[in-house]
């Protein structure tokens, strides 16, 4: 029988939400089934107090390519940030390249109590070399001797993951509450989610931003052979009850690539967010400084913004040229704002009544200019509306303004 009909044969094994596997007392074997191929793909015994995981460490060479960047490459970017000045949520400054953990999980499930881990793994940038590192769940009632491993080997004060915070690391804590009495308490963490940084700066190119999407449009990559993730529980069933692991190599493999990719992709957007030019298309380089002015960097915001505004593309020009107005205004540049405010508001783009608005505002209390605040007003109101309150908010500063003209 082929090793995808037996897979298929598994799927009613699968654990799904609010399920809860029947409870088993699982004794370390003395000797485990097919140890000789475990071996063989550099696998190791992990006991502990009578149970035992499995784990596995791989190398990699810095001048290894992986997609756009070697390993070498992502060491000297991540080291980068150590001369950025300001906030940024995926800023690595004051950490060595050796303090990330690169991190992804594999389960049996994607939610609920019955979910298990089975596979954890991280991967360290090393002065010489990229260590993989991967801790298998040999049977669900080994936990304790997985975690014992994972918890003595792992840091989690800067994890990197992809969506990790909603869900990867939400999994570790609910499987951890199980052996907690037995194992170290879960560490204090910090969090770098690329999934999220990949939203912000991809999701106007991609219609789907999941890892091995991003891999094949940003990153240069494309898997060829890699056992697809939803098939990894009917694998580690299929280990379960025949103890080949056959199948559970290739899922270690995926998620090998997993990680690997995410010290790639840390790169990248590092890259687009630390590099004058900014994005590697106008619409990112706006992005970019979307994400700065949300993260309170003004000042580096602004470049981005400088940078867009002069996109051959009117629509990203045109919003760059409106927060860029709005960071001069802020700054009581306001000569500078009104000119790009303007620009904005006879365009007759997305954003002109919020520029006009914009511009009533700066003639009527900066330069007390009413009839011009008047006018700016009456031409907002004069464009086609889709929401009331603008509307209702127009006509009350109308209002407003025509009884200071009537007095």
């Amino acid at each position: 029988m082929s090793l995808m009909k037996k897979l298929q044969r598994q799927k009613k094994h699968i654990v799904r939400d609010g399920e809860k596997p029947a409870a088993k007392k699982v004794e370390a074997p003395k000797e485990i089934r097919h140890w000789e191929t475990w071996r063989a793909a550099g696998a190791e015994l992990f006991e502990f107090e009578g149970e035992y995981c499995i784990t596995r460490e791989t190398h990699h060479p810095l001048d290894t390519l992986h997609g756009l960047y070697t390993f070498s490459e992502a060491q000297k970017t991540i080291a980068q940030w150590s001369s950025f000045s300001g906030h940024h949520p995926l800023s690595a400054k004051g950490f060595h390249p050796s303090d990330l953990y690169f991190f992804d999980i594999e389960t049996t499930g994607l939610s609920g109590s019955g979910s298990v881990i089975f596979l954890l793994g991280t991967a360290r940038i090393h002065d010489h070399q990229v260590t993989v590192k991967q801790f298998f769940l040999p049977s669900p009632g080994n936990e304790t001797a997985l975690y014992a491993k994972f918890l003595q080997e792992t840091d989690y004060t800067t994890l990197v993951t992809y969506n990790g915070k909603s869900f990867d690391w939400p999994q570790v804590k609910s499987r951890h509450t199980f052996v907690r009495e037995r194992v170290p308490a879960l560490p204090a963490f910090g969090h770098f989610d690329l999934y999220h940084a990949s939203r912000r700066l991809f999701k106007h190119t991609m219609d789907s931003v999941k890892l091995v999407n991003v891999e094949k449009e940003h990153l240069g990559l494309e898997r060829v052979n890699d056992v697809p993730g939803h098939l990894a529980p009917i694998i580690y069933f299929d280990f379960i009850d025949r103890g080949d692991p056959e199948g559970v190599l290739q899922v270690m493999k995926h998620n090998e690539r997993d990680i690997l990719s995410l010290i790639t992709l840390y790169t990248h957007i590092s890259r687009l967010v630390l590099d004058e030019e900014g994005g590697s298309d106008d619409q990112t380089t706006l992005e970019v400084g979307k994400w700065f002015e949300a993260s309170g960097n003004r000042a580096a915001a602004k470049e981005s913004f400088q940078n867009a505004a002069k996109s051959s593309r009117d629509d990203v020009a045109l919003d760059a040229a409106f927060r860029l107005a709005m960071q001069l205004k802020k700054e009581h540049s306001f000569e500078e704002a009104v000119q790009l405010f303007t620009r904005v508001r006879q365009a007759g783009a997305d954003r002109s009544i919020e520029a006009a608005v914009e511009l009533a505002k700066l003639y009527e209390h900066k330069w007390k200019d009413v009839p011009m605040a008047a006018r700016e007003t009456k031409w907002a109101l004069q464009q086609k509306q889709e929401n009331p309150a603008v509307e209702a908010a127009l006509l009350h500063r109308l209002c407003r303004l025509e009884k200071k003209l009537s007095k």
